[in-house]
């Protein structure tokens, strides 16, 4: 496991090639970044952001989701994964945000996971972006990375998430969250990372692995 002066060095190095650290999701209010991020789950950013300007140009506040029927918000956010029950869960996150919170979004992390379909990851993002609060939402890039690199040795999301709570300093939550998605993924790839350009390469252990196997096979 890496020390604490190595995690820093490492969350350094990965924060300078991402310096721009917001979120690739296009949106203009509150809401807009919920639904986005709900409709982000197994979908690409790039899919999210070609679904929303239908939909953001009808809905911007959470009492607008209640103008529109399942069947004509399904339609409009159909062309991304699972798009009924994501549907389903905007109309009733939206619902209950009029209900019970005035439909202003809660900044807190117990709060907005009372939300339907709302998870830790999700409610993590969330937070980070509107409230600049400290946290690291792991998705499946991040899990990867810390796992690759050595700072955790986890078999779920669930799991890194609760070992970087306590491992990262309020500081480097703070910077952290974008950059190291970025770098899931468009670097450090699930297949082919670029792991001989890497600026992190001697530290990571599965960066340092690949480099002895192929100064083995010279």
């Amino acid at each position: 496991m890496k020390t604490k002066q190595q995690i820093s060095h490492i969350l350094q190095e990965i924060a300078r090639m991402y310096p721009d650290i917001r979120t690739e999701l296009r949106y203009e209010t509150p809401f807009q970044f919920l639904i986005a991020v709900i409709l982000s789950a197994q979908t690409t950013d790039r899919q999210v952001n070609k679904t929303t300007p239908p939909l953001f140009a009808r809905v911007r506040e959470a009492e607008d989701i209640m103008k529109l029927s399942l069947p004509e918000l399904e339609k409009m956010v159909s062309s991304v994964n699972f798009y009924r029950n994501k549907a389903k869960f905007i109309s009733q996150s939206g619902e209950k945000l009029v209900r019970e919170f005035g439909g202003i979004i809660p900044n807190d992390l117990k709060s907005i996971q009372s939300l339907p379909w709302v998870g830790v990851k999700t409610a993590k993002v969330v937070l980070g972006v509107l409230y600049d609060a400290p946290y690291v939402g792991v998705d499946t890039h991040v899990h990867r990375v810390m796992n690759r690199i050595g700072i955790v040795k986890t078999k779920t999301p669930e799991e890194t998430d609760k070992i970087l709570e306590k491992k990262l300093t309020r500081e480097q939550k703070m910077i952290i969250h974008h950059p190291l998605v970025l770098f899931g993924r468009y670097h450090c790839t699930a297949r082919k990372p670029k792991c001989s350009i890497c600026p992190i390469r001697e530290m990571c252990d599965f960066g340092s692995k690949r480099l002895i196997s192929e100064r083995k096979s010279v």
